[in-house]
């Protein structure tokens, strides 16, 4: 299988949920497991051999896994210090063990990345604006939007590396919405570019400042109306 590429992950076609069906009940899972366990080195590399018989087999199962259910499968070892969202898997070096103990991570993996997409393709659709939205509605509908997704990636249990996960999910949800990919990008990049730190959790009021840019960027209307017209709406979006 070819190497995930960095404009492959940011194609949501590529990972939306929605054009990638998932068949999966005991028999696919033994299967999976079965393909996993074939690829497991029966002595570890470990320290003194800088784990390389642990990384190559986290980079054969890595080709079995995308082989067999296609590319929207790529982030199933987007594991938490990496930046992702996922935490049955911690890399090689740390999750290849026995075979048995090594494809119940993989399992437990792919079915944590597929919930999360599945997740944020729900958030997607809650949050985008109406297709008939005025610009001024536009720009708050974006602007919370924003605020929520970046919300949505730190509560991914990522690491640091949160700010790389905050700028996919946004580009995604913006193309969602019908936006030319590399527009959605520039957008997101003028947007958060530099303003979140490693190890800092940024303060509300940092958050909805890249909201606003963001949706002003976009529709060129300032997002603040009377926040009491929004009221019913903003209480769905913060139970979801």
């Amino acid at each position: 299988m070819p190497p995930v590429t960095y404009e492959g992950i940011r194609d949501w076609e590529e990972s939306d949920p929605a054009r990638h069906p998932f068949v999966w009940d005991e028999a696919e899972e033994e299967r999976l497991r079965s393909l996993v366990r074939e690829w497991v080195p029966p002595v570890l590399s470990g320290m003194d051999g800088w784990w390389q018989g642990e990384r190559w087999c986290e980079n054969q199962v890595d080709a079995v896994v995308r082989e067999r259910y296609g590319t929207w499968a790529w982030g199933w070892s987007w594991y938490h210090s990496s930046g992702g969202p996922i935490g049955n898997w911690t890399g090689g070096p740390g999750s290849v063990t026995t075979p048995d103990e090594t494809a119940a991570r993989v399992v437990a993996a792919l079915l944590e990345w597929r919930e999360w997409l599945e997740r944020t393709a729900r958030r997607f659709t809650e949050l985008a604006p109406p297709p008939d939205a005025s610009p001024e509605d536009r720009s708050w509908h974006l602007e919370r939007a924003c605020v929520r997704l970046v919300t949505h990636a730190m509560d991914s249990c990522a690491d640091n590396a949160w700010r790389g996960q905050t700028s996919i999910v946004l580009g995604w949800f913006l193309t969602s919405t019908g936006m030319d990919r590399a527009e959605a990008a520039r957008a997101v990049e003028h947007a958060i570019g530099g303003r979140f730190k490693s190890w800092v959790t940024p303060g509300r009021a940092l958050i909805e400042s890249v909201g606003e840019d963001l949706a002003v960027r976009l529709t060129g209307r300032a997002p603040y109306r009377d926040h009491r017209e929004w009221e019913a709406l903003e209480k769905l979006h913060d139970r979801s």
